[in-house]
């Protein structure tokens, strides 16, 4: 499942495009393209306000290793009924957007140099797009995020049959902030998206 987008907006552009005010001191800008358990620039509201943060992508967990305890992140948010994710999606204060410009997915066949190709998807009519995201506090002030996905629509499908991201129409932003779930975790419409052949 997607473990790598773009986010190639610069704040200025983020703020005209979600509505928040920059705050004095910039945060430290996220690289382009965006890695599990890296930072990544995230869209949340605090006391009715939008605003700019910088989260880590990934919520962390703890599984046993051969010989000791071992600290994986998830990305996505799948089953929508475990327990792991419920408080998260059940408070609507710990609900936030996902800008991006890009996300990419790995076709299902090697090519001749034996690696799998890796597609590019975008959104024209809106360069930048939200995933529909959740998040938590970590220790020591810091946050972390992960985003939902559901079934994959034709354009992703032939190339990733088992999940996409839950890409939200900017009209329906306001109630994914607001607590909504429902209807809003289904698939972008492919005909508004568009994929890069590598």
């Amino acid at each position: 499942m997607c473990n790598r987008y773009r986010m190639t907006a610069d704040p200025s552009e983020l703020a005209a495009r979600y509505g928040f005010d920059l705050p004095p001191k910039v945060l430290d800008i996220p690289p382009p393209e965006l890695f599990p358990d890296r930072p990544a620039s995230v869209i949340r509201e605090e006391d009715g306000a939008r605003l700019l943060d910088v989260m880590s992508w990934g919520f962390p967990f703890r599984t046993a290793g051969k010989t000791k305890m071992l600290e994986k992140r998830v990305t996505n948010v799948r089953n929508l009924e475990s327990g792991f994710w419920r408080s998260a999606l059940a408070d609507p204060a710990r609900r936030c957007l996902v800008p991006f410009t890009a996300f990419s997915e790995y076709g299902p066949n090697r090519g001749p140099d034996g690696k799998l190709p890796l597609h590019w998807f975008a959104v024209p009519s809106r360069p930048i797009t939200s995933f529909a995201g959740i998040w938590r506090p970590l220790n020591e002030g810091k946050r972390a995020f992960a985003f939902l996905t559901c079934e994959p629509n034709g354009l992703v499908a032939p190339i990733h049959p088992k999940a996409m991201p839950v890409l939200l129409h900017q009209e329906d932003e306001e109630r994914w902030l607001a607590g909504e779930l429902g209807e809003l975790v289904a698939p972008f419409p492919s005909q508004l998206m568009t994929v890069d052949a590598p």
